[in-house]
């Protein structure tokens, strides 16, 4: 799938050479959303997606909680950059087994996941999809989580999408960073 707008080969500024490089060295290609969008917007908003990464840092929800919403919100919305990445990100550096993310697209069903991960990822798929959530949502959730961490679910659900809308807008798709990323699977009730 090719982007809407050509890749930028050779960015300008040091910060997005450093992340060429980087991303280069890492992944063996500099990923769509560094050369098709950030390689255009000021380095203030290439900044900005760094400073969410460090933000994830301060939740006090599990590691592989927030990689299963990611990865859970992706699918919802349609992003393959975000679902392959996400993937990758949550295989290699999360520890999740790639039969626990095959299982996503029945997690309320599926022994994979605990009831505190079914109740979590029926929220955010229920606010990803219809953009909405629900009083009884909200008591479901108190039964497994802080008010703080219902807010960061809210938080991953936000800013996941950011992600999302940026790549599906200019036709940004997976990167081949995993062998098999499952594409958009409809989302569970």
């Amino acid at each position: 799938m090719a982007s809407y707008l050509t890749p930028v080969e050779k960015p300008h500024g040091l910060m997005l050479k450093l992340g060429y490089w980087y991303t280069k060295r890492q992944f063996g290609q500099v990923p769509g959303p560094l050369s098709v969008f950030c390689a255009r917007m000021p380095t203030a908003f290439t900044s900005f997606y760094g400073k969410v990464g460090k933000l994830d840092g301060k939740l006090t929800l599990p590691t592989e909680l927030v990689m299963l919403v990611r990865e859970q919100v992706a699918r919802t919305n349609g992003c393959e950059f975000c679902i392959d990445s996400n993937r990758w990100a949550a295989l290699n550096k999360g520890g999740i087994s790639a039969e626990k993310l095959d299982a996503l697209g029945e997690f309320a069903t599926s022994t994979q996941f605990s009831s505190a991960e079914r109740t979590a990822l029926s929220f955010v798929t229920e606010v990803a999809a219809g953009k909405h959530s629900s009083a009884e949502m909200i008591q479901e959730l108190t039964q497994h989580f802080s008010e703080r961490q219902i807010c960061e679910l809210v938080w991953l659900v936000a800013s996941e999408h950011l992600y999302n809308v940026n790549n599906i807008a200019l036709n940004i798709g997976a990167a081949g960073m995993c062998a098999t990323a499952p594409t958009r699977v409809p989302a569970a009730a």
